[in-house]
């Protein structure tokens, strides 16, 4: 648990991202949040700060959060013409929690990097059961010093909090667990069919 209320931008407040800023909020930190969609009533109704865009959001907070659906989603928040990057001072530290290419991430680093602000892949697994239960095993890419600093934040989203390597590497553990998560779904349903087609009732398998 940190021990004073930190400035946190969150971007991205969609089945996963509403209860994960809920939580930040539920700890009593001041968050500054942004969304394409309409801001749902959980976050509307809350002491929340609402941005007009990510650069606003880059600009009041001193830790971005991204919350946001796939990689060319992220290049447009962190660059887009009032992307992240646009509302960064030197210092801050963006944090990607979405699902996205580990190539590109290396990319993303990089640029936020050279700005002379810090970066951390972290994408999650748990779905939105562990949103909401604030359960989400979170894989994370970056530099140990970061790492150590922002993990107070992510303890209040997750319960399996991993530094895994340098940056992309959270977000090529995350690819390591899909195909884990493929290959096993691929095998039950493998054996039901054998099951069913040796005669026996699948359901009951």
């Amino acid at each position: 648990m940190t021990r004073k209320p930190l400035d946190i931008g969150f971007i991205g407040l969609g089945i996963m991202g509403t209860p994960m800023a809920g939580h930040l909020i539920a700890a009593g930190h001041q968050l500054f949040v942004y969304t394409r969609g309409k801001v749902p009533a959980a976050i509307s109704g809350s002491q929340a700060t609402q941005c007009l865009d990510a650069k606003e959001v880059a600009q009041r907070a001193d830790t971005i959060l991204l919350m946001v659906p796939d990689t060319p989603d992220v290049g447009e928040v962190l660059f887009g013409e009032a992307g992240v990057a646009k509302g960064l001072t030197k210092g801050k530290t963006v944090v990607d929690m979405s699902t996205i290419s580990p190539v590109e991430t290396k990319e993303y680093a990089s640029r936020i990097e050279a700005l002379g602000c810090n970066y951390l892949d972290a994408p999650v697994s748990g779905g939105d059961v562990g949103a909401r239960n604030a359960a989400l095993s979170i894989m994370v890419g970056g530099k140990p010093e970061v790492f150590e600093r922002i993990k107070p934040i992510l303890e209040l989203l997750g319960k399996n909090i991993t530094l895994v390597g340098g940056s992309g590497d959270g977000q090529t553990c995350k690819v390591a667990n899909q195909i884990v998560v493929a290959q096993t779904i691929n095998a039950v349903a493998e054996g039901l069919l054998f099951a069913a087609r040796a005669g026996a009732d699948p359901a009951k398998v």
